[in-house]
């Protein structure tokens, strides 16, 4: 077949060349850089819980940068999944973004059939806080002062406690179980729609206790509206000094962890997916982020990308372990 450009004189060809290369450069710069408009991020649960605690923060601080509004969307139900199925349809354009949280490493376990996979249908971004879990009571239902005394409370009357989660097999019931297996307790599980509403009806008396992200909890520890008895892990955690942690309080195996971190659509474009990174290693880093994140209980993380994902990816086969031991089923 003859070469359409062999019977073309030379100059001809450099100047189709150049023109060609005009063309794709200028469809290069019409490019707009990300973000060029609003971007949502879908939350799967509702307004109030833990985190929305770190992304409203997160919100105001992009949009104070970027100068465009980053929509939180709260999706709740189904223990976070019916947000993250949501988000695993949309646009991978880098205008939708998935905060999730530990409670999707927990899913996969729990419900047989999810429509989504947190691993084959996101791309994992950056995690964005770790928090530990705490034990926290309301005052006027629970006289226990420390986690003994409340272990004792609850041996001498099975049943008659009971705790707020924030939805089957969410972190806050299977930490709940948890509790109940290494202390030879039995609290009555009672969920709910999400941290939010848990905790509101924790504060207002209705339920005794809640194993809670320390996110969430934090404000109302402080106000003293809730008491907090532990912190969960080897160490207590530097913004309540005075809360005993696990080990201190003879549990050193109660380690439990709300993490929450943020995934994009598949497909979504590495450049875009650097851009978002960036802006949010910098929202998160700003003084105030710092702050906030420091008085919820958490430091800055610095995982992204694959590593973030590698994380992802053993925390799913620990929970997996977590569930089989407890016995957890869907209620």
């Amino acid at each position: 077949m003859t070469d359409p450009f062999s019977v073309l004189p030379r100059r001809d060809v450099l100047r189709l060349a150049a023109a060609s290369a005009a063309v794709l450069s200028g469809a290069v710069r019409a490019q707009p850089a990300w973000p060029a408009r609003p971007v949502t991020m879908i939350v799967p649960f509702p307004a109030g819980g833990g985190t929305d605690a770190f992304a409203r923060p997160l919100s105001g601080q992009f949009t104070k940068q970027t100068g465009q509004t980053l929509v939180v969307d709260n999706r709740g139900g189904a223990g976070g999944t019916l947000g993250a199925s949501i988000a695993s349809k949309g646009a991978s354009d880098g205008y939708l973004l998935f905060m999730g949280a530990v409670h999707h490493a927990i899913a996969p376990s729990v419900y047989p059939k999810l429509d989504y996979d947190i691993e084959r249908d996101f791309v994992p971004l950056l995690l964005l806080a770790n928090v530990p879990q705490v034990v926290v009571v309301n005052p006027k239902r629970v006289s226990a002062n420390t986690i003994q005394e409340f272990i004792a409370e609850a041996k001498r009357t099975p049943g008659k406690l009971n705790y707020a989660s924030a939805g089957a097999d969410t972190s806050h019931h299977l930490a709940g179980e948890l509790f109940k297996l290494q202390t030879g307790t039995f609290i009555t599980h009672i969920p709910y729609r999400g941290a939010g509403p848990a905790l509101a009806d924790l504060i207002s008396g209705n339920v005794d206790v809640m194993f809670d992200g320390l996110g969430s909890s934090a404000q109302h520890i402080k106000s003293g509206h809730i008491k907090a008895l532990m912190v969960s892990g080897a160490q207590r955690n530097p913004a309540f000094p005075n809360v005993p942690c696990a080990r201190e309080a003879g549990l050193p195996d109660y380690t439990v962890t709300t993490w929450y971190g943020l995934w994009a659509p598949k497909g979504t474009p590495a450049a875009v997916q650097t851009r978002i990174v960036d802006e949010m290693k910098k929202a998160m880093t700003a003084d105030e982020s710092k702050t906030i994140w420091a008085n919820n209980g958490s430091e800055i993380p610095n995982l992204v990308g694959p590593q973030y994902g590698a994380f992802v990816n053993s925390e799913i086969k620990r929970w997996a372990g977590v569930v089989k031991a407890s016995g957890a089923k869907l209620e």
